[in-house]
């Protein structure tokens, strides 16, 4: 099983949609895939049709639940949902190795025999939510726009990541930046992913030639918990998120 965490500490970059896109997108091409919400906020959740429960990550993460229990399979694809109660985390969850909650949980599920893919949300923050993502990974995928603060925030990510793996998760990789709601013909939309090109080499990663262009088709698609290809499946997004899907399974061989 490949556990991907797609994460930006900037918010508005269209992380949510890029791993709801990732993981249903695989799920429809035939692999088993498990998407977990570890954004407070729940949109991955209830993009996914994910119903309310007292089985969450945040039981989950704070040892009252294990990861089993707390699966949805009536969703899009299955789901560990998120609550608001993730807000509280980083003040609850103060007990020694808590950076590995999430890790252990994945290994004591067993679920490398019962998924080709795990999927993780991320919030728009370097919080122990994060952190536990991050530690948990095989490898990130790092949704941003083309605009300055969020190319800032790459540069942060990049900075957890390097402690992430020297105290960790040394086997952590960055499977690449991708473009989202970007437009290339515009010149600052060339002249930032020029920029982005030359951190990206600095990460010993890439950037994904595939980019997502702005569309309504994507809050529409959530707002019926429906997948973009079932939703819309002839909209630029949704042609768009098979080229990124695409390009990225040849990333992760």
């Amino acid at each position: 099983m490949k556990v991907i965490a797609v994460a930006n500490q900037k918010g508005g970059v269209a992380k949510t949609a890029t791993a709801g896109a990732l993981a249903t997108g695989l799920k429809l091409m035939g692999y088993s895939v498990l998407a977990v919400d570890m954004d407070p906020q729940a949109n991955l959740s209830d993009s996914m049709g994910g119903e309310e429960s007292e089985h969450t990550l945040y039981t989950i993460l704070m040892g009252e639940d294990n990861i089993n229990e707390a699966i949805q399979r009536d969703t899009i694809c299955d789901l560990v949902p998120a609550t608001i109660m993730l807000a509280g985390l980083e003040a609850e969850l103060n007990c020694m190795g808590r950076e590995l909650r999430l890790k252990e949980e994945i290994e004591a599920a067993e679920l490398d025999s019962k998924y080709d893919y795990m999927i993780l949300d991320t919030p728009p923050a370097m919080g122990i939510i994060t952190i536990n993502a991050l530690v948990a990974a095989d490898s990130v995928v790092i949704p941003t726009m083309a605009d300055m603060a969020s190319v800032k925030g790459i540069d942060q990510l990049n900075a957890t990541i390097r402690n992430v793996r020297k105290y960790f998760n040394d086997k952590l990789g960055i499977d690449g930046i991708l473009f989202t709601r970007h437009s290339s013909r515009t010149n600052i939309g060339r002249d930032i992913r020029a920029a982005t090109e030359k951190i990206a080499e600095n990460m010993g990663t890439r950037v994904y030639d595939a980019f997502i262009r702005a569309s309504v088709v994507v809050p529409e698609s959530n707002a019926m918990a429906s997948d973009l290809w079932s939703y819309s499946p002839n909209s630029t997004v949704a042609n768009d998120y098979s080229n990124f899907i695409n390009e990225f399974l040849k990333g992760v061989g």
